[in-house]
């Protein structure tokens, strides 16, 4: 490993740790996030199985990352797709139930909380969003509410919030907050600040 990869690693896993302060009230040492954060677990393996699958010259290296992703899914209980693409400060609080599936995008500094699913809707031609995408796409600075399933090539504008328990099933503006089942959205007022447990 080279001194700018490990310089690269170093601050990945240091505005990870940041993004845990942040997001959660109770962390209360990096030491202790890094030891016992089933969401830290989750997102670090995934930065090294999603490197894996996208090297494609190395022969098993789409295997040897969906197997490494599965071996973490049973430790941690969240299942985060090799081939999902998760932006910075990226982090999920009481992971337990978090399924992100293949094709979703994730932005900067969004904040996932347990039973969140990011899910497709079929294999059908027609269910397929820009660049063949079949899974959400959440912009920076969302929060995702416990619970909640974002399905099919959707879209999540930034600085949006979705709640507890909602489906959300059509595109949400930027500065949304969506609720309820089949999800409605309406400007985001800025008081309903992040969601806790």
């Amino acid at each position: 490993m080279t001194r700018a990869v490990r310089r690269g690693v170093l601050r990945t896993v240091r505005e990870d740790l940041a993004a845990a302060r942040r997001g959660d009230p109770a962390a209360r040492s990096d030491l202790e996030n890094a030891v016992v954060y089933s969401g830290l677990h989750a997102i670090w393996t995934y930065r090294l199985t999603h490197r894996l699958w996208l090297a494609e010259g190395l022969p098993g290296s789409r295997f040897a990352a969906r197997l490494i992703a599965q071996l973490a899914r049973t430790v941690t209980g969240i299942e985060i797709h090799p081939g999902a693409r998760i932006g910075r400060r990226f982090f999920i609080d009481h992971g337990m139930g978090v399924v992100i599936g293949e094709t979703a995008v994730i932005g900067d500094d969004v904040l996932v909380f347990h039973g969140v699913t990011l899910g497709g809707r079929g294999n059908h031609g027609g269910e397929h969003g820009p660049g063949g995408r079949r899974h959400p796409a959440v912009g920076d600075r969302v929060v995702l509410g416990a619970g909640s399933s974002l399905i099919g090539a959707i879209t999540v504008g930034a600085d949006s919030v979705v709640g507890a328990n909602t489906v959300v099933t059509k595109d949400v503006p930027a500065g949304s907050v969506v609720t309820g089942v089949a999800g409605t959205s309406r400007p985001r007022s800025g008081h309903e600040g992040v969601p806790t447990l």
